[in-house]
């Protein structure tokens, strides 16, 4: 039986340390003979040999894409737990370059000298399920809590998981006899068997074992790789090829291993014997139908949500689901736990069209769309619903240098941002933590470290590339449906998905970074001096301000962080002296640096939030005494655990009211903070919310149906929804605080 796998070819070399280069070297010539993959020998209690898991990590070092395993690993020998992280960690550092082959011993004489008690072939069929176990679990990070498993020989009691792999590593299992080969069939991805040691028929017997065993373990047989070790061959390449492929369409190799030290061999095998084992099985399944294997388990498919059609998911595009490998990876946010029954990530924009097809073909389905998924409201991430979430479309390009003109993907990072720019002595002012990503921020405001003299982010867009919810994809600037460039910059989220942008940025070199820590027991005094102290400040110097409730028996402190856009120290020192003054200094930090480095503050990896963020938000325009008080108040009540204030006014108020959907231009300062209870952060921030002038919606959480009339005013609200009504009249894009179409 085929059973549709794609074909892989690699070499099965002796980890000799007579020589030690010679295995690197060969595995050089295999990835050089476009063989897919190089496995090793293990045999730990050989002095003859190299110790197989330090060959394969200098292996992966020394190549770049061939695949790396080991052929078998002895598992006796090596402590499931421990080799979980060591596999996790050789993945994550070859780029997902590792398979897993593992055994269950053999040579027990030798392995019992080492110091591993014997085990009999049934417990040791045994223990190796234990250690597969084990390994995959601590793999899972998707799973909260430590990893207890009650194995005979191998047991953990609460082992922390991870790290997580690059990729979803299959554990292949070397196997012949009935009960391993149930195990195959039970718990693996692969069989790895030598063909030297097969008598005629042991291949189709061992595939029916494993058939018959992943069917009552409720697992469809074809996702099972069925690999070969094969002894070198003298035949001439293409009477080896038919071999091998007779071998693929009779029983369902898909993976042959060459068993050979010998270089001429192994490129012979890569350069003439793969192309034509590959030629001749794909003529032949053409001919028979042959259906490709199932990317998915039985058990992956299980995880799938109601109302979704799963097979009507845009082809070509990239699509994550609740049972895959990397689910995990993309179903939260930094601030929110979510479990949405797919995640399509198109890589352009054309894929960004199919995906908005796909999802209005499910009306009554969730729809977030996620850039960064940084995003202090949450809205990226749901429960059952779709993502399309734009990480693949990250690029950044220069357009024109002279006039500093770039073009940035929806999907990039600020951190990744700041950083190409830098090259350039370039930057754009975009929010405060680089994890954040460029189509949520670009599309709201932008409030960052240079606001004050360089206005928001979207004061910097000079296009908007956007796909529509009727899946039309447009250019907006002012020459091209200035209307839509008018609300993208400011209340994006609701008109469509901004997947590039064209920015023109800042020449900014080194600047003054501080960090100071004061303390602050009156509160409302030091607000209000320090939002004194901002406004008098010139506009190279841009302020945030973080403050928490006091811990018991320990004076309130403040954390504030200023930007000074000078190298000149004595400018810098200058800037911060008004600040020196506002208490009690605890902690400082202030350096010469740049604005990439700044902005390098964060994890670019997986989001791993939880639960949902309960946040309120306010704009103001100065820190009066009443207000200062009120937010002391707030403070004091408990119903905070955080507090931040950031600066604002300077170049933001410079441009007009009216002249981008982001409102209260005259605010100087944006206010926002976070609680755990949202009935009582509620009614503690109502005095807050008495001397706003209007919110910022990337800081706000609730739900309550005025916030759309208090982030926008009534002339800004009534262009915003005749907007809607022409570019998304469906409402498609509704779960970002949606803005109603008109009538």
């Amino acid at each position: 039986m085929d059973y549709g796998h794609d074909l892989l070819f690699g070499a099965f070399l002796t980890p000799t340390a007579g020589d030690p280069q010679a295995p690197v070297a060969l595995a050089q010539l295999a990835e050089a003979s476009e063989l897919d993959l190089v496995t090793f020998q293990d045999h730990p209690y050989q002095p003859s040999f190299l110790d197989t898991w330090t060959l394969m990590s200098y292996v992966a070092a020394a190549t770049e894409r061939i695949r790396i395993a080991p052929n078998v690993l002895n598992v006796p020998l090596r402590p499931p737990a421990v080799l979980a992280g060591a596999a996790a960690s050789l993945d994550l550092l070859s780029g997902g370059r590792l398979d897993l082959g593992l055994g269950a011993g053999g040579f027990w004489d030798a392995i019992e000298a080492m110091g591993t008690p014997k085990l009999t072939p049934g417990q040791a069929v045994d223990a190796l399920e234990e250690a597969i176990e084990i390994i995959r679990g601590r793999w899972d990070t998707s799973q909260r809590g430590g990893l207890f498993t009650h194995g005979t020989t191998h047991a953990v009691h609460g082992a922390k998981r991870g790290p997580r792999p690059a990729h979803d590593i299959p554990i292949w299992l070397g196997a012949r006899k009935p009960r391993m080969l149930a195990l195959v069939g039970r718990a693996a991805d692969g069989w790895l068997p030598s063909l030297p040691w097969l008598e005629p028929g042991d291949y189709a017997r061992g595939n029916t074992r494993i058939d018959e065993a992943a069917r009552a373990a409720g697992r469809d047989p074809r996702a099972i790789r069925r690999l070969l070790n094969v002894g070198p061959s003298g035949a001439d390449p293409r009477a080896w090829a038919e071999e091998l492929a007779g071998y693929t369409l009779a029983d369902g190799v898909s993976t042959f291993i060459a068993m050979a030290d010998d270089p001429r061999a192994l490129q012979r095998f890569g350069e003439e014997v793969a192309p034509a084992v590959r030629e001749l099985v794909a003529r032949e399944r053409a001919v028979r139908g042959v259906a490709p294997a199932p990317t998915r388990s039985v058990a992956a498919l299980s995880r799938r949500r109601a109302g979704i059609d799963y097979d009507a998911a845009p082809a070509g595009v990239h699509t994550v689901e609740p049972g895959d490998f990397d689910y995990p990876d993309v179903a939260n946010t930094y601030m929110r736990g979510g479990r949405p029954g797919i995640v399509l990530q198109p890589s352009d924009a054309a894929q960004v069209s199919r995906a908005v097809t796909f999802a209005r073909q499910h009306p009554d389905i969730a729809l977030s769309v996620r850039s960064g998924g940084h995003g202090i409201s949450g809205r990226s991430t749901n429960d059952g619903g779709i993502v399309i979430d734009l990480r693949r479309m990250n690029t950044i390009e220069v357009l024109d240098a002279e006039r500093r003109l770039v073009r940035i993907g929806a999907g990039a990072r600020w951190a990744e941002v700041a950083a190409a720019l830098g090259e350039h002595g370039w930057a754009l002012s975009s929010g405060d933590y680089g994890g954040v990503g460029v189509g949520g921020l670009a599309t709201a405001g932008g409030i960052g470290w240079l606001v004050r003299e360089h206005g928001l982010t979207i004061d910097h867009v000079r296009a908007v590339e956007v796909v529509l919810a009727d899946g039309s994809i447009v250019r907006a600037d002012t020459e091209n449906d200035p209307d839509l460039f008018w609300g993208m910059r400011g209340a994006g989220a609701n008109m469509g998905i901004a997947t590039s942008f064209d920015f023109e940025v800042d020449e900014v070199g080194e600047v003054g970074w501080a960090q100071l820590v004061f303390e602050a027991s009156d509160a409302a005094g030091f607000l209000e001096g320090w939002g004194a102290a901002v406004q008098a400040s010139p506009r190279d110097l841009t302020s945030f301000l973080i403050m928490q409730a006091a811990r018991q028996g320990q004076p309130q402190t403040a954390f504030v962080m200023a930007m000074i856009d000078s190298a000149d120290p004595d400018t810098i020192i200058e800037r911060l002296q008004p600040f020196a003054q506002l208490g009690p200094l605890l902690q400082q930090s202030v350096q010469v640096t740049t604005y990439a480095q700044v902005m390098a503050n964060a994890d670019l990896g997986p989001q791993q939030g939880a639960g949902e963020p309960i946040t309120r938000s306010a704009l103001v325009d100065a820190l009066t005494p009443e207000l200062s008080a009120s937010m002391a108040r707030l403070l004091d009540s408990g119903a905070t655990h955080f507090f931040s204030l950031r600066a604002v006014g300077g170049a933001v108020a410079d441009v007009p009211e009216d002249a981008t959907a982001y409102a209260h231009r005259s605010a100087a300062f944006s206010v926002a903070t976070f609680g755990a209870n949202e009935a009582r952060l509620e009614a503690a921030w109502r005095e807050i919310a008495a001397h706003s002038r209007g919110l910022y919606l990337s800081f706000e959480t609730s739900l309550r149906p005025e916030r759309i009339a208090e982030a926008f005013p009534p002339a800004t609200l009534e262009r915003l929804r005749a907007i809607k009504s022409r570019v998304d009249p469906e409402n498609v894009f509704r779960d970002n605080f949606a803005i109603a179409a008109t009538g």
